[in-house]
């Protein structure tokens, strides 16, 4: 090509560089069109291929951009060995270019490598048994290791020394990449505990109160875990601190079946007292308790009889009070509810009292987990209990309202003629 142009008159320095654009042209004209060619190709390929499966895998295939990848292989191998022809009159220009495309060549290689992992990540995502996994931390994991293989080997290339040389050279700075990659190493570390130990899962409800995270786990990577709250808010928490902190999963409550209701009735202990006969009589026409109260004063009666109690006063020997048969009342009402779980604890227990009276705790499980059902559960029984605490003469403790205090009545001494208002002042003598 360079005698044609320099008979044509054209100087040889000038015919050179015309020849080696003409050849660029058509290096870069064959390239295209067998980048076009490569990527038919695969693409009839891969649609013959899924014609005779039915899984979803070659749909991410193409997602992630993998077809894409293999298709400039042969455009790469066409200029690979086209640079010594097209640039065969510029021969310092060989070396470099060559390098340029070793270059090109491991950053495709780590490109077509994390677009097959990210396959292989989507596609594992729509397994059930891979669902709940933190597949993205491993992902993240070995993206990591392969730019840092990628980087040693362009570097390698770049300042032409052996990888075993660089490598050994980079021996010294390596306390310095464990403090840049210090929360990476952590969080590496922290995703293959949380992993083994099965301590979250994608999906889990966890609560961590120092984070202000509680709500359902969405997304598990290799530093952080992401939680959306119930006010649909996203947490974001370190993985680390999911092995160093403390938080709750509950993942245990889900799966039981049964949400725990722990909640308590505050008695005023004024309105505590023994049940007399009528008493009894009265309350036995309360269905749920009626043969629990025959069944226990007809015991306290033969006890008594038996140790001839005198009777006269009630305090004396063994007698009921309002404060206990409310308590088998509750027991009775729980085990009937339609919204608590049988198969789990139920109890009613009279904790120590305090400043604002005597609690009677239920610690009893609703057979619904989700929240407003459990809400609504938990709701229905204590609207009941509030109601019926009045049958058995017995007062739920109250601070005292704006309106109480102002209905309070203040009586004068009888010894002073004095009013309020005339207390209220302040005498003062003439100076």
């Amino acid at each position: 090509m360079v005698n044609q142009l320099v008979e044509l008159g054209i100087p040889a320095r000038t015919a050179v560089y015309i020849n080696m654009l003409l050849l660029c042209f058509l290096l870069i004209a064959a390239v295209l069109l067998a980048d076009w060619i490569s990527k038919k190709i695969l693409r009839g390929v891969l649609q013959k291929f899924t014609a005779r499966t039915s899984t979803h895998f070659d749909d991410y295939l193409l997602r992630n951009k993998v077809l894409a990848y293999l298709a400039r292989i042969i455009p790469l191998i066409i200029v690979v060995q086209a640079i010594p022809y097209v640039f065969a009159d510029f021969e310092d220009w060989i070396e470099p270019l060559t390098r340029l495309t070793d270059i090109y060549i491991v950053i495709l290689a780590v490109g077509l490598l994390r677009s097959c992992l990210r396959t292989c990540r989507d596609y594992l995502k729509t397994k059930e048994a891979f669902k709940d996994k933190p597949i993205d931390s491993f992902l993240q994991v070995i993206s990591i290791a392969l730019y840092f293989v990628g980087g040693l080997l362009i570097f390698s290339l770049l300042t032409g020394k052996p990888l075993l040389a660089f490598i050994t050279a980079m021996g010294a700075a390596s306390a310095i990449l464990l403090l840049v990659f210090k929360d990476t190493i952590l969080g590496f570390v922290a995703s293959i505990q949380v992993s083994s130990n099965d301590m979250v899962r994608i999906g889990d409800w966890i609560s961590m109160e120092k984070y202000g995270a509680d709500g359902d786990v969405t997304e598990i990577n290799l530093t952080t875990v992401k939680v959306q709250n119930w006010d649909k808010t996203i947490t974001t928490i370190p993985t680390y601190y999911l092995i160093s902190d403390s938080f709750k999963n509950w993942r245990g409550m889900q799966r039981s079946g049964g949400r725990r209701i722990k909640r308590a009735v505050y008695i005023k202990i004024s309105s505590i007292r023994y049940l007399s006969a009528d008493d009894v009589e009265r309350f036995s026409k309360i269905q749920l308790i009626s043969d629990y109260l025959e069944e226990r004063q007809n015991e306290i009666n033969k006890y008594n009889q038996e140790n001839e109690i005198d009777k006269s006063l009630i305090i004396n020997g063994r007698s009921l009070t309002n404060v206990g048969v409310f308590r088998k009342y509750i027991d009775a009402y729980l085990v009937q509810h339609p919204g608590t779980h049988k198969g789990m604890s139920m109890m009613v227990r009279q904790l120590a009292p305090t400043a604002t009276g005597m609690p009677i705790e239920l610690y009893v499980f609703s057979n619904d987990i989700a929240w407003v059902n459990y809400e609504g559960i938990m709701a229905d029984i204590f609207d009941h209990l509030f109601a019926a605490v009045r049958y058995f003469d017995l007062e739920i403790f109250e601070m005292p309202a704006a309106d109480d205090v102002r209905s309070l009545q203040f009586t004068q001494p009888a010894t002073s003629g004095k009013t309020l208002n005339q207390y209220s002042k302040v005498e003062t003598s003439p100076n």
